[in-house]
């Protein structure tokens, strides 16, 4: 991925973090946001060992609900590298209220149900649209999701609807842009979202950079690709 501009929201944790040292260790130009500056610094620290250059990763504070934040966001990517804009964007930031499981709809409240859409729904919105002023023909959009998206299951409350909601707004973009939109599944991986359960966030950013760059852009794009897809195509 050398001369390729690389952007990660939520970079600061669970699978942003890990993607910010993936895209990094691929050699492109890694830009990442999150609200959490110190956590971001410690990840952008970890991921210089393995970076092309001493800036080929970089950290920027953002919160994907603001729209201006993730305008600035972009426009500092599309500068990063060889300055020829944005070629990747992972639209990674997303929020759980409670613990998986135990957040029954009926039991949801207002602010947490907002706000969950506010960051998971409207907040892959804002990074999307933003992005794509700078991104090119061939640019591809990555939009994480899970199988609460569209399986139903008991206690995930907000959390499941905003996932379904974003893959919404991904299929959305895929058919009004040129450029590849597609949902990413890694299946359940271990991260503060996940309670600690699932596989290894290294092992799911594998995923996501083999969708960012060798899967067929003809067969992703505006569909949904899971672990076991991957598996499949890459064994």
């Amino acid at each position: 991925m050398n001369g390729q501009t690389v952007v990660v929201t939520g970079g600061s944790r669970g699978i942003g973090a890990a993607l910010v040292r993936a895209f990094a260790a691929e050699g492109a130009t890694v830009v990442a946001c999150a609200r959490d500056e110190e956590a971001l610094a410690a990840v952008v620290d970890d991921a210089a060992d393995v970076a092309a250059g001493p800036d080929a990763v970089q950290g920027v504070h953002a919160d994907v609900r603001d729209e201006f934040d993730a305008e600035r966001l972009m426009e500092t990517a599309a500068r990063a590298g060889d300055g020829n804009g944005v070629d990747v964007v992972v639209a990674n930031a997303a929020v759980i209220h409670g613990a998986p499981g135990e957040m029954p709809m009926d039991e949801e409240s207002y602010s947490a149900f907002d706000d969950a859409l506010r960051t998971n729904v409207r907040g892959v919105f804002a990074t999307v649209r933003e992005a794509l002023p700078h991104m090119p023909a061939d640019g591809r959009v990555l939009v994480p999701s899970g199988s609460v998206a569209h399986e139903a299951k008991a206690g995930m409350g907000a959390y499941a609807v905003s996932k379904a909601g974003a893959e919404a707004v991904a299929r959305g973009f895929a058919v009004d842009c040129e450029q590849v939109v597609t949902v990413v599944d890694p299946g359940l991986v271990a991260t503060d979202l996940t309670g600690g359960n699932g596989h290894d966030p290294e092992d799911a950013a594998a995923q996501f950079v083999w969708v960012a760059t060798d899967a067929s852009a003809e067969e992703i794009d505006g569909a949904r690709v899971d672990r076991k897809a991957w598996r499949k195509a890459t064994r």
